[in-house]
């Protein structure tokens, strides 16, 4: 296997041991073994190491906003996706969810020592629910919609409202692709519209989503398409050349403006390529979106 960049983390240990950690031995003895170590470390803590850590620590410290503006923005986001199933996800999912079938390296993501790790991302893990439905009736397309708390292990930006962990709504839709790609055009159209309808309840009940701008972003072999979802979209589009490879051809986004002429990307989503991995059939479509909904209750609630 290709030599780890971080070899500081392992250094003692033998390039047979590490490789019998990274690779040879059995899933479960790794997971069996690394549990006993952190109950030799879970024994050993005190009172005040633990208080410390509540103090520095940024993946364990509370949210810095109040609970009660979260539920609330969540139903007003539940009220408006009427159209999708809404589901509450585990907090944790299977290990590799995201680097497995996406871009993300794992070292952006809190791992744990059972097989699974944190949800960063609800979009990778709804998309494993959607492959297990289809997989029982794939004459049934699916349309998914949940609110979690996410935890990210990069950097977090130094912006008013970014943190360790927060709060994503995020859509899914899946399905059997049809004849001129309608599956795909439906499901952008439905997202992009069901997050403006969204957007605009919440304006009506006094939040500062009234400055929303909307743009698709495609590659040269999606122009077409791009057009025909502008023109099922009950907003203006700007459009522009998709060039992140992330995406599969076909890209969202929603700015909202925040004030003093500052616009955040409140809202992204496009057409993935992780259903057609996961159910070995490329005639399958996924089409995922995710909003900050956190950022709407810190930046953008009610004066």
């Amino acid at each position: 296997m290709a030599e780890d960049k971080r070899s500081w983390t392992h250094e003692g240990l033998s390039a047979e041991a590490w490789e019998a950690l990274a690779a040879g031995l059995p899933a479960s003895r790794v997971w069996s073994l690394l549990l006993g170590v952190l109950e030799a470390r879970a024994t050993a803590r005190t009172a005040s190491g633990l208080c410390e850590q509540w103090g520095k620590d940024r993946f364990v410290q509370p949210c810095y906003v109040d609970q009660r503006s979260l539920h609330e923005v969540d139903g007003h986001l539940l009220a408006a996706a009427t159209g999708f199933e809404a589901v509450e996800l585990s907090p944790l999912a299977p290990l590799g969810v995201c680097s497995a079938v996406a871009l993300a390296s794992q070292n952006k993501i809190v791992s744990t020592a059972r097989g699974t790790e944190v949800v960063s991302d609800p979009t990778n893990v709804l998309a494993l629910e959607c492959a297990r439905r289809l997989k029982e009736n794939s004459d049934l397309p699916v349309r998914l919609a949940s609110s979690h708390r996410c935890v990210r292990a990069q950097s977090v930006p130094k912006q008013p409202g970014f943190a360790a962990h927060f709060r994503m709504f995020c859509l899914a839709s899946a399905g059997h692709e049809r004849e001129n790609r309608e599956f795909l055009s439906g499901a952008l159209a439905e997202h992009i519209n069901t997050h403006l309808a969204a957007l605009e309840r919440l304006e009506r009940h006094g939040y500062l989503t009234q400055d929303r701008k909307v743009r698709l972003l495609a590659t040269a072999a999606n122009v077409q398409l791009a057009e025909r979802v502008a023109a099922s979209v009950d907003a203006h589009v700007d459009h522009q050349v998709l060039s992140h490879p992330y995406y599969d051809g076909i890209r969202f986004m929603i700015d909202v403006n925040v004030g003093q002429g500052n616009d955040i990307p409140l809202i992204d989503g496009g057409a993935f390529d992780w259903l057609q991995k996961l159910c070995s059939n490329n005639k399958l479509t996924f089409v995922a979106s995710g909003m900050g909904s956190q950022l709407i209750a810190y930046l953008l609630r009610p004066r």
